[in-house]
């Protein structure tokens, strides 16, 4: 299977994107100018022919981040998995390199299946000792509109984060599927949308602790009850999340995230990663 192709690199000590290749049913938009023109980064939009990723299809690419080099993948929509045909499976794999003192930043928006939709995604990426790595992978329950709330068959996601030595640094697997046991529905009750981010490598180390700071500090407000509250067994919190070192000497950050609407978790991102407008040019997720 042919596969597309990214590769960002330095030309005359700038962050320039040298390769674009991209194949049916994806596409890749490169704007000119992303915030101010003083950041040293190269943003890539992931686009597919007719809006969504259709039963069947399968979407592969690379992307090589060279040494000392910024790159922003991100999407201009949520990704729309449309119905299963015949029991098919759509399929997407990433396959990232990262460069020393490398930033490989992946912000798509969250993925939306459809009523009956299978879809699997893997994303590998391969780090330098002193690569930096922040993914956001997430997804919604449906088309809310079209009453359809956890209605797809199937969905896997899986990252993979190895040093260049193949030592495995994260290794993660969200599988979601219906039951002859119960529903997806079922088990989510009110839950809208999850989401993981992963948050490594020195040039995150602020970000990291920040987040930690804030992530206790929602939870320890999410559940702190009134001593005479005789509600405490039935109160349900709207938005979840918890945070977790990994990795050698705990060099990585993973934030996992429930949330009753989509759109909470859209402002949990942007307060989290508001501080990377100084080196992206633009704040991820406005």
């Amino acid at each position: 299977m042919e596969r597309g192709r990214l590769i960002v690199e330095k030309v005359e000590g700038r962050s320039t994107l040298t390769r674009c290749f991209s194949k049916y049913p994806m596409k890749f938009i490169v704007p000119k100018k992303v915030g101010s023109s003083q950041t040293d980064v190269v943003w890539i939009y992931t686009i597919t022919y007719g809006g969504g990723i259709v039963s069947g299809d399968s979407i592969a690419f690379d992307v090589t981040v060279a040494d000392t080099c910024i790159a922003v993948l991100t999407t201009q929509s949520s990704t729309k998995v449309y119905k299963s045909i015949a029991a098919k499976c759509s399929q997407q794999l990433l396959e990232a390199s990262i460069g020393r003192d490398a930033l490989l930043v992946v912000i798509p928006d969250p993925v939306t299946c459809f009523s009956t939709a299978r879809y699997s995604q893997t994303q590998n990426f391969t780090l330098a000792t002193d690569s930096s790595l922040l993914l956001v992978d997430w997804i919604t329950s449906g088309r809310h509109e079209r009453g359809e709330k956890w209605a797809f068959s199937y969905y896997k996601s899986t990252n993979r984060i190895l040093l260049q030595d193949g030592e495995p640094v994260f290794l993660d697997t969200t599988l979601i599927e219906q039951a002859t046991h119960g529903t997806i529905s079922d088990r989510m009750k009110d839950y809208q949308a999850l989401a993981m981010i992963v948050l490594l490598g020195p040039k995150l180390q602020q970000i990291q602790k920040q987040t930690e700071e804030d992530v206790k500090k929602i939870m320890s407000q999410q559940f702190h009850f009134p001593s005479n509250s005789s509600s405490k067994p039935n109160m349900k919190p709207n938005f979840i999340a918890s945070c977790s070192r990994f990795g050698p000497k705990g060099m990585g950050v993973v934030v996992r995230v429930a949330s009753m609407t989509t759109e909470a978790i859209y402002s949990f991102l942007q307060h989290q990663l508001a501080s990377m407008e100084e080196l992206l040019g633009a704040p991820p997720y406005h």
